[in-house]
């Protein structure tokens, strides 16, 4: 496995990102502030895990958020 040391996603998982995020703004919140319907409609991680892995744009989304809750550049 390669060192990414100017990576701040390395070793963080989907899924570690989806709870991260859940937890610190709640479903709701994280639905007005990423609107796609996993988060909005009967919301679960398992499901919004399922949609980002098949959706690069929402994925994209979603890593830069978490990175910007961080502090990450």
């Amino acid at each position: 496995m390669e060192n990414q040391p100017n990576n701040p996603l390395h070793g963080i998982t989907l899924e570690m990102i989806v709870r991260h995020l859940v937890d610190h703004y709640g479903w709701r919140e994280l639905g007005s502030m990423i609107t796609i319907r996993c988060f909005n409609e009967n919301p679960s991680i398992k499901s919004s895990l399922t949609f980002l892995r098949k959706t690069p744009w929402a994925r994209t989304k979603v890593e830069e958020l978490y990175l910007k809750t961080i502090g990450a550049k």
